[in-house]
């Protein structure tokens, strides 16, 4: 206050600091473009070129880049994965986005350089992929990815391939259409527990192969649900049922493999039995083209897959998991609406692993891409497994000081 708005109403004289009252707010800077202008000296032999000998030049090394002779600084390149793979957000928005800061990136430009990350970061995503195909139970899920083609978009497909607790990894896949060369060739080598839908392609993918199906109870839940109005009382009985063992699950949630199958065991393996046996009394209740009488064919169906649970602890009851990382490549394809080739759709696979899996570890994707980009071209074989984001989050802490 100045000296004018300090004096007493009352008397004239001077009122004195007794006090201060403190408050915060939270203000927003818009982020802003830097241009880094690296200058390269070249140096000659003055000498040597007097006498007309080779005047021996050198030029200083070039500074580190992500891309070859791109313009793109690591940051910029993070920043605009990280918003398209991991905020969701199509190149045509970013555009006008970085527009509005003063720097126009075409979205073509933008494209390129995403497949030039893509190039890059792909041996990183096989470790990845190697690291799902070694986990005990691997759950799957698709989904539709259109694709540009001459006369209407094609239906290509992503898919999702998430790793157990133990190598925990988020896979995605591009592939040209549903048929099973897709899961087949990326399972190409796993023996162990594939935890997916009903979808009949995986069929071919297990048939003559050790993989043991598990299947998911929320799907078949889902199908009571979606039957509901046509016969309510079954419906209330069924969901009842599949809620008691769901209810069985959560009190396992923090417990081991070995507690879990216990408990299982000791908790949840009548409860199937029983439910079986109101499925068949049902189904000879209903006519064959009744709603409900399809979401009870599909649970028998599927009955020996929904039991895997039972006597393994390590598979989940669901495919939950697998789900909410196809949900979102739904937003992204909601916001994104194609790809334009099979490249797009392969870049799109690689970068949403590296975010997906990123985001399954808390750990900030665009400082993870930031330094992986910086560091890429210099990092030996054998040190690429420390740039999967688990390991990489549990170096970053070890070099935090005490």
């Amino acid at each position: 206050m100045s000296a004018a708005e300090r004096a007493c109403p009352c008397c004239g004289s001077e009122r004195k600091e007794i006090g201060a009252e403190e408050s915060w707010q939270v203000e927003y800077f818009p982020g802003h473009f830097e241009r880094i202008h690296h200058v390269r000296k070249k140096y000659a032999c003055a000498g040597c070129e007097n006498n007309g000998d080779n005047p021996q030049m050198e030029t200083a090394a070039k500074p580190d880049t992500a891309i070859d002779k791109g313009m793109a600084g690591p940051g910029l390149l993070a920043y605009i994965a990280t918003s398209k793979f991991s905020d969701y957000l199509p190149l045509y928005r970013l555009e006008d986005i970085f527009a509005r800061q003063g720097f126009e990136i075409s979205r073509a430009t933008q494209s390129v350089w995403c497949g030039d990350m893509a190039d890059l970061a792909e041996p990183l995503w096989e470790l990845m992929a190697e690291r799902v195909r070694a986990s005990h139970v691997v759950a799957t899920d698709d989904t539709i990815m259109p694709m540009l083609n001459r006369e209407k978009c094609a239906n290509a497909r992503m898919w999702v391939y998430v790793g157990d607790d133990d190598h925990p990894c988020n896979i995605f896949d591009f592939t040209l259409n549903r048929g099973r060369d897709g899961p087949k060739y990326f399972l190409k080598d796993y023996r162990q527990v594939l935890l997916a839908d009903a979808y009949g392609g995986y069929n071919g993918v297990l048939a003559g192969n050790e993989i043991t199906r598990a299947g998911c109870w929320a799907h078949m839940k889902r199908k009571v649900i979606d039957a509901e109005k046509a016969a309510p009382e079954i419906a209330r009985e069924a969901v009842e049922r599949v809620r008691a063992l769901y209810a069985i699950e959560r009190q396992s949630k923090e417990a081991s493999v070995e507690q879990r199958l216990k408990l299982r065991q000791q908790q949840s393996a009548p409860l199937p039995a029983q439910l079986r046996e109101r499925l068949l009394t049902w189904k000879e209740q209903l006519l064959p083209k009744h709603p409900m009488a399809e979401a009870v064919n599909y649970a028998l169906s599927q009955w020996t897959e929904l039991n895997v649970f039972s006597s393994d602890g390590a598979v989940p009851i669901d495919n939950n998991v697998s789900e909410r990382e196809m949900k979102r490549v739904v937003l992204n394809r909601k916001n994104s609406l194609f790809v334009a080739n099979p490249r797009g759709g392969r870049t799109a696979a690689i970068l949403a692993s590296l975010t997906s899996t990123c985001r399954r570890h808390d750990v900030d994707p665009q400082l993870h891409l930031t330094q992986l980009l910086t560091n890429l071209s210099q990092v030996r074989k054998s040190e690429l497994p420390n740039w999967l984001p688990d390991k990489w989050k549990h170096l970053q802490a070890a070099r935090l000081p005490a």
